[in-house]
Order: C-alpha cells, then sequence, then structure tokens
C-alpha cells in the first residue's frame, strides 16, 4: 500500500528571504497567485493545465479557502485540499497532491505557502494569537491548561525538550552548536540565504544570548518574508517539463498532541514512525539517501530528527553529528540550503523550503551548493513543538 512513486514535481518558485521586505505588500492571495505564476514558468506548464491545488491559510478569506483561491486563479479544478499542520504543511502539501495525482483525479497540482507579512487592516486589530498561543479560544485545552501556567510559544517547549534531554542523555552543546554551524557554511554557499556571506563558529553561537536555557539565539530560527510554490504533475505530463522529473516515492506523517504537556515522551517524536512509514513506502534504506532536508526551527529539533528518523541510535545524536560534515561538501549533507536557521524560517513556507532544497539538489539546480551524486533526498517537516510531522523520500529518475 501506499504511493507507486508516479507523480513528481516538476518545478517550483522560492522568493529570496528578507528580513525587511522590499518587495510590493500584496494581499495573501495575490502572493498565492504570483508564486504559482512563476512555478508554472520554471516547470513549463501552462496555467490552463491545472486541475488540482493546495493551500493553507490566506488573510482574506476564514473558510472555503481552495475556493476562494481557486476562484481568484480563474480555473475550475478535481482536486482542492487545505492542510493545516503549521511547519509540515509543506511537506504534508506534496504527498496530498502526489496521491491525487497517483488516483487519476489530477494531472497538475499546485502547492503554494505567501510567506511576505500582509498588509495591515486600517483599523487596529487583536492578535490571532495572544500570549504565543496557538489556541487561546475559551473552553480550548490550552487556553484551559497551558496559558495559565505559562507554557507557551515555541521557545519554551522547545527548551524543555532539550533540557529533559540533557537529564536523559547528557548535553553536548558543541554538539548543537555545530548543526548551526555547518548549515551556516551551506548558507555562505547560498546566495539568496538571509545570512549568505556570513560565516558561523561554535564559539560565536555558544557566546550568543540565551534564550531559553540551554538554547542560545544563533540555535534559534529567525522569522523572514518569504514564500514557495511547488507544481507536481503526473508521469505522463512530467515526461514533458522542462526539469528532471522528482518523484513522490514515499510520506509518512504522524500527529501526536497539539502541546507538549499531553506527549507521552518528550524525546521520541512523531517522525519517527512517520519516518519508518516513508521508507518502507519507498522501499529503501536511511543508507540509500544522498541527502537530507531536515525541519530545523531549532538545533534540537535536527538532532532529534537525526536520531529518530533512524539515522542513528536514541541518544547517540551528538556523538553522529561529531563525526559526520552536514555541509554539502561533506559525508551526511543536511539542509544544503542552509536550513531555516540560516536560510530564513519564511513563515509557512519556510517547511516548504525543504521540499525545495531537495528537490533543487535532485534536479542538478543547487549551483555552488550542488552534490556530485544526488538521486534520493529524505526530507521533513515539523509543525508545533514536535507535534506534527511528515516525511518524505524523494528520488529522480
Amino acid at each position: 500500500m501506499g504511493l507507486r512513486g508516479e507523480a513528481a514535481i516538476v518545478g517550483f518558485a522560492e522568493l529570496k528571504p528578507e528580513k525587511k521586505p522590499t518587495r510590493p505588500a500584496l494581499f495573501s492571495i495575490e502572493q498565492w497567485a504570483n508564486l504559482a505564476r512563476l512555478a508554472l514558468l520554471d516547470a513549463g506548464i501552462e496555467a490552463k493545465e491545472v486541475n488540482g491545488l493546495v493551500t493553507n491559510a490566506i488573510s482574506e478569506s476564514a473558510m472555503f479557502v481552495p475556493a476562494t483561491v481557486a476562484e481568484y486563479l480563474g480555473i475550475e479544478v478535481n482536486f482542492a485540499e487545505y492542510v493545516d499542520l503549521g511547519g509540515a504543511t509543506g511537506a504534508g502539501m506534496i504527498w496530498r497532491a502526489a496521491a491525487a495525482i497517483e488516483l487519476g483525479v489530477a494531472d497538475v497540482v499546485v502547492c503554494a505557502l505567501p510567506g511576505d507579512p500582509m498588509p495591515q487592516p486600517p483599523t487596529p486589530q487583536p492578535p490571532r494569537a495572544p500570549y504565543g498561543a496557538s489556541s487561546s479560544a475559551f473552553g480550548s485545552p490550552q487556553a484551559e491548561f497551558d496559558i495559565p501556567y505559562g507554557n507557551l510559544a515555541q521557545n519554551c517547549g522547545y527548551a524543555q525538550i532539550a533540557q529533559r534531554y540533557a537529564a536523559e542523555f547528557g548535553y553536548d552543546p558543541r554538539a548543537l552548536a555545530k548543526i548551526a554551524v555547518d548549515q551556516r557554511t551551506n548558507a555562505c554557499a547560498n546566495p539568496d540565504a538571509l545570512f549568505y556571506g556570513k560565516p558561523l563558529t561554535i564559539d560565536e553561537v555558544l557566546q550568543s544570548p540565551i534564550i531559553a536555557d540551554p538554547l542560545h539565539l544563533l540555535e534559534i530560527v529567525m522569522p523572514v518574508a518569504g514564500g514557495a510554490a511547488v507544481v507536481l504533475a503526473s508521469k505522463e505530463r512530467a515526461k514533458r517539463a522542462k526539469h528532471r522529473p522528482v518523484w513522490v516515492r514515499g510520506f509518512g506523517e504522524r500527529l501526536a498532541f497539539k502541546t507538549p504537556t499531553y506527549a507521552a515522551d518528550l524525546l521520541r517524536s512523531p517522525i519517527g514512525p512517520a519516518s519508518d512509514t516513508a521508507f518502507r513506502m519507498a522501499g529503501i534504506s536511511r543508507a540509500d539517501v544522498d541527502m537530507v532536508s531536515l525541519y530545523d526551527c531549532y538545533t534540537i529539533t535536527v538532532l532529534l530528527t537525526i536520531e529518530d528518523a533512524g539515522f542513528c541510535a536514541k541518544g547517540d545524536g551528538a556523538r553522529f553529528i561529531n563525526a559526520h560534515d552536514l555541509t554539502y561538501k561533506g559525508d551526511f549533507p543536511c539542509n544544503t540550503h542552509g536550513g531555516q536557521l540560516s536560510f530564513g524560517q519564511t513563515g509557512m513556507a519556510g517547511g516548504m523550503s525543504h521540499v525545495v532544497d531537495g528537490t533543487r539538489q535532485i534536479m542538478h539546480r543547487a549551483g555552488e551548493n550542488q552534490l556530485r551524486k544526488c538521486d534520493r533526498a529524505f526530507v521533513t517537516g515539523n509543525g508545533g513543538i514536535l507535534s506534527e510531522q511528515v516525511a518524505l523520500i524523494l528520488q529522480g529518475d
């Protein structure tokens, strides 16, 4: 059961991350349309061929989002999906689009995630997520059991996980810092990365301010403006696309909880079973992948993903990181675009940047960062605080 690997990524578009946006301010639905246009141009596919779309929230529609987007684009589709998985949304979009194509529901599907700030309304509006909480509505478990006790937002949750890891397995701060440094090396070879041309050392990471013990400033992602879109096509249509098709060979998805308050085990994340499913579906082993692109909101996220996805034993992540070169020149290339830690986290599109990273390598379009050999990529998405996770296996011909 699962995918046959007969749907392919054939094009993508990714806006350069910007800390202070210089692009014209557009509504999110306008950004969606522009990203779709750019991705279709990249694929060499006309808009009239699109008969499927996958979207996330847009500011201009609280309901009926896919229909609103289709109407704005002036197209009719056979497949329309709304995905709400936080940072796992990008990866979650990809396998849903691939499944729809393999089922014969659609031939060309666009997945887009705007990441630029929206124009502000003329009158002040209350924040959507006060206190840094994702659900402060009356009656929600988070409002009742988390907010009153200060268990809020991301820094707090990931710091708790790192502290728990230290208590159970020990903590090597230099190994965690090395993740950020290796990814900065990748960013320094990617002109589109936010931190292009700004090398980093382990000591600089460890000398940066503690934000939530033991997490330093330079171990935490920087939110920036941007956006990304990906086009998937059927086997027949992919043959006529402009670039080497990148087949979606396997996927896994696991949702375990919403907030870590309810996690059965903070250190054994849902990416474990999701990865097992993806590798089993693709029929390959961990040793068969040429690169990994792992969701990296924090360095501790990367360490746990390496362990839970099966690249090393639980508790052995620091040793693995110290023993391997995670740069594009190394023996375990990880986040060759710089990762969100150094490429920048472009809102919800940050998760899609990992899909684009793996796709770009397999298409042999990574420029200076290009691996000498890349036919298979392992990609992950992570939503919430290790709450909802998606794994993908991407493969070239």
